[in-house]
């Protein structure tokens, strides 16, 4: 098959092929057989299609004793049985004999899958001697830990896997960048038009659209973890995540997909919010984390039209501006884009709706709080002080300066400050200086870097003595909602106006985007709220502070 790195070559498998619908499997992982088929009830109960079995997981496993209990009918799910040796990631460490002999068992006493490494399937085959049931499917599969093929390699170990006779083909790799997930797709949709039934997945958080996405691409099942901590593969979504938040059962060549490119991108809550409001309309899309390391890269990779609109954070908002075919003048003039759509003739097309969430959200929150004058804006005149020089802290600075703010950039790195003080016209401080600055009072202070993000939520960007001298502090972290930047600044009698509100109203503008519709009127709110209650409170009345919906 061709060696070609591009999703724009990867065309989800055509109408004209039957679809069987991606099967969703729960890993049984409990040490104890009791603990093990209440896992598989478990699972049957938040919707799963079948459960597999990790018998090397069991703890002083015995299989006449332990696989007719596990296996006795009438059961709540098809069983896929798996005893996984260590040199394949697994935590069998004795010979392979006893174990083929519980696989044997297991298909005698019904199983409808058994899971066999492609190292020792033609042994097992011998061994089995012609004695597997016919309602047993065999899986033949291989895990690689370190990386992923190219496509040439992964083709020829497609063929191999084929030439032992398997049911199933199971390919597992390891993804060193997002872009070895399309090697994968590649994979699934030349094994769709053959109709060789394929389970082709790419572990880890670089991975991680390979097990949302396979059932556009044809993949025979992909794997759900029954509960956070339960995985039993690095960077397994929960089976309620794939059911609940991206509505994988709908997922499937025809679906559009959207998505937020970041480094970090586990924390965002984006994935709930679009996809709830795609459903709400009825649109065929899904929008899925990309954890991307080369802006350019991923979106020459991923260039079909297929791959429809993208959100952007941390730290490519910029580089987005050089990758884009068009930018709206706004975006331009900031320096930064957050949101990315891709034309019917494949040219992308950068906006940036941070400017008018932030901007927007910190007015409403003053406004809610203090006495202004409601003809103008409650930023004129004021001087607004921007932590960060990146994408956000463009999108914030050139909103503000807008409004008729006095512009001030803080920053870590100095020539970073003072390259955006000079693009607004505004001076430029290190964070260390911004500890002492305090020329008049009333000041606003906007946080826009991801300091005191989760897991890092003791860190702050400016000490609770300094922020004494603000009367306004909006942070465009929002996970937690209150950051400690946010609860010393209130502390300190500050209006605090949270990320969570930034968060909402760009997300609007993206969606706008992304469909041609109206956002839903209160619907994100309402999602957001549902997650963490958005809110803008003054000094010690936070705790009381209802949200404002």
């Amino acid at each position: 098959m061709a060696a070609a790195m591009s999703v724009s070559a990867v065309v989800p498998p055509a109408a004209a092929v039957a679809l069987a619908r991606t099967l969703l499997c729960v890993p049984a992982t409990a040490r104890a057989p009791r603990e093990m088929a209440a896992e598989v009830a478990a699972a049957a109960a938040l919707g799963a299609d079948l459960a597999e079995l990790r018998l090397d997981r069991l703890a002083g496993f015995a299989p006449s004793r332990d696989l007719p209990a596990l296996l006795a009918k009438p059961r709540t799910l098809p069983a896929l049985v798996t005893y996984r040796p260590t040199w394949e990631g697994g935590e069998y460490e004795g010979e392979d004999e006893p174990r083929f002999e519980a696989l044997q068992l297991a298909m005698e006493l019904g199983a409808e899958y058994v899971d066999i490494e492609l190292k020792v399937a033609d042994k097992f085959i011998k061994f089995m001697s012609g004695k597997k049931p016919e309602t047993c499917k065999l899986i033949v599969s291989s895990h690689n830990y370190e990386n992923t093929p190219s496509a040439e390699e992964l083709g020829k170990l497609l063929a191999q896997i084929q030439a032992t006779g398997a049911d199933i083909v199971k390919i597992a790799t390891t993804a060193t960048e997002i872009v070895d997930v399309s090697r994968m797709f590649q994979i699934l949709v030349h094994c769709q038009e053959k109709q060789v039934p394929i389970i082709g997945l790419v572990m880890n958080d670089r991975g991680f659209i390979s097990r949302v996405l396979c059932p556009k691409f044809g993949g025979y099942l992909t794997f759900g973890s029954l509960e956070k901590g339960k995985e039993s593969a690095p960077a397994q979504p929960t089976v309620a995540d794939l059911i609940n938040v991206y509505n994988i059962r709908q997922i499937g060549p025809d679906t559009k997909v959207f998505g937020i490119i970041g480094k970090p991108v586990g924390h965002s809550k984006s994935p709930i919010l679009h996809n709830e409001a795609f459903r709400s309309v009825g649109l065929n899309a899904v929008y899925v984390p990309f954890l991307v390391d080369d802006l350019a890269k991923f979106l020459h990779t991923y260039s079909s039209p297929d791959f429809a609109g993208f959100s952007c954070t941390i730290p490519h908002k910029e580089d987005a501006v050089r990758c884009c075919d068009e930018v709206d003048p706004i975006a331009r003039d900031i320096g930064a884009v957050n949101t990315i759509i891709r034309k019917p003739n494949g040219n992308l097309v950068g906006y940036n709706t941070d400017y008018v969430g932030a901007i927007s959200a910190i007015e409403d929150g003053i406004r809610a709080t203090q006495s202004t004058r409601s003809t103008t804006s409650p930023l004129a005149g004021r001087l607004f002080v921007v932590i960060g020089a990146g994408g956000a802290g463009k999108a914030l600075a050139y909103g503000a300066k807008e409004k008729g703010a006095r512009v001030v950039i803080a920053n870590r790195t100095f020539a970073r400050a003072q390259e955006l003080g000079n693009l607004i016209g505004g001076p430029a401080l290190t964070l260390a200086e911004l500890e002492n600055y305090h020329p008049e009072e009333g000041m606003i202070l906007a946080n826009t870097t991801a300091i005191g993000m989760h897991p890092n939520t003791n860190d702050t960007p400016l000490s609770k003595q300094a922020l004494k001298s603000y009367a306004v502090v909006f942070d465009a972290v929002y996970t937690p909602k209150e950051t400690r930047l946010l609860r010393e600044a209130a502390e300190c009698g500050a209006t605090v106006v949270s990320g969570l509100e930034m968060f909402i109203r760009q997300a609007e503008g993206q969606f706008e985007h992304f469909t041609g519709m109206p956002a839903v009127d209160g619907k994100f709110r309402a999602l957001a709220t549902s997650l963490d209650n958005p809110s803008t409170m003054k000094g010690k009345d936070r705790a009381a502070a209802k949200p404002r919906l």
